[in-house]
């Protein structure tokens, strides 16, 4: 099964030889300088299981050049020893233990893609963007993606010191995090004020689609005839299974195109149309995202966008527009190979250049200051009550939350873009 997201010595050469002239159709053929750089390989493995310092271990060495093969095609491509093959297979389903970050390879360097929400690393204050060059003081570099992230990964309640280059930082931070169980419950919602539906999806799982509805009815359900839009904030999404993403899509278009994927063949093309069920029943939505949301959410994002179905607000997404297939290999591992672009419905490859938002608003960081408030009447000791009713003390809890949504001004913007729709709606229908 493939799954979209994305002696030894003369054994080692006979086999790829193997490999290069029984590939189906005989379209491979193996010319005198594939076969003369096949016998350089065969030197270079003799002369270390010979020379070099200390007994190396041979399934290391060739697991180490087959995934030099791959991480060398592009950051995305990478080799899965049957211990982090099986990883990324419960990390799908929605459910693995470590830190709770998604990562990427950048001139060497771990690079946040986003971290998880609810996890030790979103706790921490990881960011999307930040630079890991150490973790537990050992350097980064010279190691694999696999390798970091198997490093990363650990027992339970045990802790992670790591490293961080930081833009806006001159020094370097250093976070230690506990190691937890993650799990990812990738949808979550609330109602908002006004009507408005608040819809999080912090990745794409094998639950993603099936959440979604299940959350989206039941806020229906809550606001009645008082629905007046839907916020779903993909900010901070670092992608997933692609099947997700086109489902979610699809759950809000009636018709038309949603992504194309392109192969090096051109008979390796597909297109994926979306059917008719919106299930908010076409009312306005705006999209949230950041430079934190990558792959299947910048699919969903390019597609609401394209088809004018959604606003999309906030900033420029990460840029992630190449697909991944996983395909097992003997010896329960799998390779993770890049086998295609994705296009949006206009035709357009986001690949390094990300979703450009309808409306770009930074994500400004608001405090209250009781300072910064003039002095009125109500500040005056003994003053005297208004009369019409009796003032109403706020609890704590309540004072919290509002402190709290103050602070995410992206979303207030988008609150008060998905009020302004309604508002006209109103007086149109008028």
């Amino acid at each position: 099964m493939r799954h979209v997201v994305t002696g030894v010595l003369a054994a080692a050469v006979v086999l790829l030889s193997i490999a290069i002239v029984t590939t189906p159709d005989n379209r491979v053929e193996a010319s005198s300088e594939t076969y003369r750089q096949l016998n350089l390989f065969g030197d270079v493995f003799a002369k270390i299981r010979e020379d070099y310092v200390e007994e190396v271990d041979d399934e290391k060495l060739i697991e180490a050049a087959i995934n030099g093969m791959l991480s060398s095609l592009d950051p995305h491509s990478s080799y899965l020893n049957p211990e982090s093959y099986d990883g990324m297979k419960v990390q799908t389903r929605g459910k693995f233990g470590g830190l709770g970050i998604e990562v990427t390879m950048e001139n060497g360097f771990v690079k946040v893609v986003a971290p998880i929400d609810d996890t030790p690393a979103a706790k921490a204050g990881i960011q999307a963007g930040d630079l890991i060059t150490h973790l537990d003081g050992e350097p980064v570099l010279g190691l694999t993606l696999a390798e970091a992230v198997d490093k990363m990964r650990g027992l339970v309640d045990t802790d992670l010191t790591l490293t961080i280059r930081r833009n806006g930082e001159q020094e370097p931070l250093e976070l230690t995090l506990t190691r937890a169980i993650i799990t990812v419950q990738s949808v979550r919602g609330r109602l908002e004020d006004d009507g408005i539906l608040y819809v999080r999806i912090s990745s794409f799982t094998e639950q993603t689609d099936s959440g979604l509805r299940k959350t989206i009815d039941t806020l229906k359900a809550e606001a009645g005839d008082n629905f007046q839009g839907l916020v779903l904030d993909l900010r901070n999404n670092p992608g997933g299974l692609l099947d997700q993403a086109i489902a979610v899509a699809d759950d809000f278009l009636e018709k038309g195109e949603i992504v194309s994927t392109r192969g090096r063949k051109q008979g390796d093309a597909q297109r994926y149309n979306a059917k008719p069920d919106d299930i908010i029943n076409g009312m306005p939505i705006v999209v949230l995202i950041n430079g934190g949301s990558a792959s299947a959410s910048e699919i969903v994002a390019g597609a609401l966008q394209d088809h004018g179905r959604a606003v999309v607000l906030g900033t420029k997404s990460f840029g992630k527009g190449s697909v991944q297939t996983i395909v097992p290999l003997q010896g329960n591992g799998a390779m993770r190979m890049t086998t295609a672009r994705y296009y949006t419905p206009s035709g357009t490859s986001i690949q390094a250049k990300g979703i450009v938002p309808d409306i770009e608003v930074e994500q400004a960081k608001l405090e209250v200051l009781e300072q910064a408030r003039g002095r009125s009447e109500a500040d005056l000791r003994n003053h005297l009550e208004n009369g019409s009713e009796p003032e109403t003390p706020v609890a704590d809890g309540e004072g919290q939350a509002a402190e709290e949504e103050v602070l995410d001004y992206q979303l207030l913007r988008a609150k008060d873009l998905l009020k302004g729709v309604s508002l006209f709606a109103k007086k149109d229908a008028k």
